[in-house]
């Protein structure tokens, strides 16, 4: 069911173990997805397969962590399958009200890498209201003097359906002194007028019974009846007549409640109770008639009610001056609201990292950001931003989506925390803005090499020491953190023969205190040279021997490196330590193949 959009996705990756491996960074592709549904299907209807057209494996599902993100979740996402279901009752008339269109927009969101998947669910319209009239019967006086081709307005059904399921056509029970006419509103909906074909007699007939019937256009077809009373009256000469036959005004959705929106205004040539003219609306539901009011003596309308652009744009308001003799005419009343900036934008973060390490690479996507703003046009138009200067920068993804990215170098060793502050700006006048804060702990990497305090040292020792003396002691520091910031020491170099050597002096691997082995003649050895090193502490490999005693000693050894000379590994305790300083031209990647 499903109409892709945009670039097919990416498919399922390739897993493969690994020791010692920095990860990947794969960028997240933005996806989208258009299906169509009816509305009120059950719950639990089918309405794709995500993981099938996104091109995601079953088996990737589970680590893809599919959820959706909406304020209502009228649809569910099966984790096992990537099916798309429906999740709750879908009532088209009450989501989108009388668009000719109504799409269900939301965003589905996946980890591992983050992204966003933007889905579009079309629903169609069923015929599944009937035309309604608001009465079940309706008095209409007309003078026996009315003219032949006469017309007169009638009562507009109404129906919550569009399209061809919304209401189509009407019709007239037969009658010899009338039939029937539609007109079409400004707004493109129909309405029923009574025309006059024969002229009229009270003395011979002084009321007419008539069914008007409204019929929809869906399969099969709905309708609904209601009964018009014809009263023939007595001669009055002159109907009235407005000014206009239609009337037009914009006014802000902001207007306070009781202003003034316009005023219709019609004549009548005759004297007397036959020339006082009262106003009333015709063809306006209830909602309607609560927003707007018509005094009907003065034919001023004013509101009633709060407007709401973001609610309905356009009203279209019959309305019906009517004289002391039962004449009347009839306008039309079109009232444009206009938009104005009265909603600030909203910032959602779908998804975060709270932790990031510090040797991530450039455009590394840390947060997923969705805005949305209930006006329309230039008020409706949002310029997401940071606030302050950040190695970080927003991404726009599409008209609402934003991606929250590395644009900088981090380093934990000079801040360990950011606090984002995002914001969000319309372009109204004046705008209207919104923010949030996202919280980035810096996680730390193993970026710095050990330091001693001193470049060398000099050390006196007066001959005939007892051996295993204490002659000096060396000291380094590191600011990285935890196991990465544990220093080792170890004898490099010396000038003395790598067996002399030994016999000589030690030095702590944990404190630095370098001993003498032996007791030192002046007359033999007047003084050497030693050179130190600290390494890091890279990792520490654990073996187990179910045996006891010397039986259970275990003995630690490298089979096969990439860069032989990089490590050293202790023989009993299993440590992987740097055996020197890494440079630019070392693999970023190392593997260490160890046997026990």
């Amino acid at each position: 069911m499903g109409n892709r959009w945009g670039p097919q996705g990416q498919a399922g990756r390739r897993r493969m173990p690994f020791l010692l491996l920095l990860p990947l960074f794969c960028p997240a592709l933005a996806e989208h997805i258009r299906y169509t549904i009816p509305e009120e299907v059950a719950r639990g209807s089918l309405v794709g397969n995500l993981a099938k057209d996104l091109g995601l494996g079953v088996r990737d599902l589970p680590t893809q962590n599919l959820r959706i993100s909406a304020k209502k979740k009228f649809f569910t996402v099966n984790t096992e399958n990537g099916d798309l279901l429906v999740g709750d009752r879908i009532d088209r008339e009450q989501i989108c009200g009388k668009k000719s269109t109504c799409v269900l927009e939301f965003e589905m969101v996946a980890e591992k890498p983050l992204n966003f998947f933007h889905i579009a669910v079309v629903i169609q319209d069923v015929n599944d209201n009937p035309p309604t009239f608001s009465q079940n019967i309706t008095e209409l006086e007309i003078s026996e003097l009315a003219l032949t081709g006469a017309t007169f307005a009638l009562e507009s059904a109404q129906d919550s359906d569009v399209g061809v399921n919304s209401l189509q056509q009407y019709y007239l029970s037969p009658n010899p002194h009338f039939s029937l006419t539609q007109k079409e509103n400004p707004d493109g909906t129909t309405y029923p007028e009574l025309v006059l074909k024969a002229p009229l007699d009270r003395e011979e007939q002084s009321y007419h019974h008539l069914v008007l019937t409204a019929v929809d256009g869906g399969e099969p077809a709905r309708s609904c009846t209601t009964q018009i009373r014809v009263i023939v009256a007595d001669a009055n000469d002159n109907p009235p007549v407005f000014t206009q036959d239609t009337y037009r005004v914009s006014v802000p959705e902001n207007l306070p409640v009781g202003s003034s929106v316009l005023r219709v205004m019609a004549t009548d040539l005759d004297e007397g109770i036959n020339a006082e003219i009262t106003y009333t609306f015709i063809n306006i539901g209830k909602a309607v008639r609560q927003l707007f009011k018509l005094n009907s003596q003065t034919g001023e309308v004013s509101t009633g009610g709060r407007l709401d652009f973001e609610e309905r744009e356009r009203y279209t308001i019959g309305v019906e001056a009517k004289d002391g003799g039962r004449h009347t005419a009839h306008c039309k009343i079109q009232i444009d609201i206009l938009d104005e900036n009265d909603n600030a934008p909203e910032i959602t973060l779908d998804a975060e990292s709270k932790h990031i390490q510090e040797d991530v690479e450039l455009g590394t996507v840390v947060a997923l950001i969705k805005t949305h703003d209930l006006d329309s046009g230039f008020n409706g138009e949002i310029l997401c931003q940071l606030h302050g200067n950040s190695p970080f920068k927003i991404v726009q993804d599409t008209k609402n989506t934003y991606k929250l990215v590395t644009d900088g170098a981090l380093d934990r060793e000079q801040t360990t925390e950011y606090n984002i502050t995002i914001t969000a700006t319309d372009k109204g006048k004046p705008p209207l803005s919104s923010k949030t804060s996202v919280t980035l702990n810096i996680d730390d990497v193993n970026d710095n090499a050990p330091v001693f305090h001193q470049a060398s040292y000099l050390v006196r020792v007066a001959e005939n020491n007892p051996p295993g003396a204490s002659i000096a002691q060396v000291s380094a520091s590191d600011p990285d953190l935890g196991l990465n910031s544990q220093i080792t020491y170890s004898i490099v170099a010396s000038d003395l023969e790598p067996r002399a050597l030994s016999s000589y002096v030690s030095v702590s691997a944990q404190s630095g205190v370098v001993f003498a082995q032996r007791a030192f003649d002046h007359e033999q050895l007047r003084a050497f040279e030693l050179t130190l090193q600290p390494g890091y502490l890279v990792t520490k490999v654990v073996a187990v021997d179910a045996d006891s005693g010397h039986n259970a000693w275990l003995s630690y050894h490298v089979l096969q490196a990439s860069e032989p000379g990089l490590f050293s590994l202790g023989l009993r305790t299993g440590e992987v330590r740097t055996a020197r300083a890494l440079g630019d031209r070392d693999a970023a990647r190392q593997r260490l193949l160890v046997a026990t």
